[in-house]
């Protein structure tokens, strides 16, 4: 299960995970520094510490590294979640709270959800396709990952 990132943490992988392709040092600092005063070895001190953690892989790219994510934030969401729910004394009525917190749009994203990963009886119809739900869930949130990418690899 990952640990939830701290504030620093958030915002560097935020643009990682935003941008979609591998990032320098140099350019999160960039980016970053346009909302507050930061230096460049924090960012690079926060960057080798989410490589350490197993969240970015990073590639030597001359005298730098290049880093990409290692899952989505999709799969970091759902992981946070799922830990969530495991540490209740009553999944059911922790599942009704959170319901209860939910927004019009979030219960109706909810739904769509289990309606991809719930069986459809039109799939055992001659002649259907079925929907991989890990597609589905790529092409709704505009992320692209693997369906066990749950969680980062272990740098360990």
């Amino acid at each position: 299960m990952p640990r939830q990132l701290g504030d620093l943490e958030d915002a560097v992988m935020t643009r990682v995970w935003q941008w979609n392709r591998p990032v320098t040092v140099r350019e999160v600092l960039e980016d970053l520094q346009q909302e507050r005063s930061i230096a460049y070895t924090t960012v690079m001190t926060v960057m080798d510490n989410l490589h350490q953690k197993g969240w970015v892989r990073r590639e030597v790219d001359g005298r730098a590294y290049r880093y990409t994510a290692v899952s989505t934030r999709a799969a970091y969401s759902a992981a946070l979640m799922n830990e969530a729910w495991s540490q209740s004394d009553n999944p059911a009525a922790a599942l009704v709270a959170f319901f209860g917190m939910m927004s019009a749009e979030q219960r109706e994203a909810l739904q769509d959800a289990v309606r991809m990963v719930s069986p459809d009886p039109a799939e055992s119809a001659p002649g259907t396709t079925s929907v991989n739900p890990a597609e589905a869930t790529a092409e709704t949130t505009g992320d692209a990952a693997p369906a066990d990418a749950a969680e980062p690899e272990s740098g360990r």
